[in-house]
């Protein structure tokens, strides 16, 4: 019987390197189930960089005094990052190596 059960995780593990099967325990960071949670998901991650971006614009406008110059580079640059991790979540690299 131990053949047997060597065999079967063996099995598993092929069949989840090929594709075939999803792994075990945890999510892989892909989308979430349903489309409220696609929707949620998208809305964070474009918010989460817009923020980032402002506010390190204006800390650094504060801190140096060149306002509203870093602001609008930051606040472009976050919109650019946002919009990078929308594309890479419906997008995600194919045949990636574990």
């Amino acid at each position: 019987m131990n053949e047997r059960d060597d065999f079967e995780q063996r099995l598993r593990e092929a069949r989840t390197r090929q594709g075939l099967d999803k792994p075990q325990g945890g999510t892989s960071g892909g989308l979430p189930p349903g489309p409220m949670g696609v929707g949620f998901r998208v809305g964070v991650e474009l918010v989460s960089a817009l923020v980032v971006g402002i506010g390190i614009g204006l800390l650094l406008d504060r801190w140096l005094g060149t306002k509203p110059w870093l602001f609008l580079l930051f606040f472009v640059a976050g919109a650019a990052a946002g919009i990078m991790n929308i594309y890479r979540l419906f997008n995600p690299r194919r045949g990636r190596k574990n």
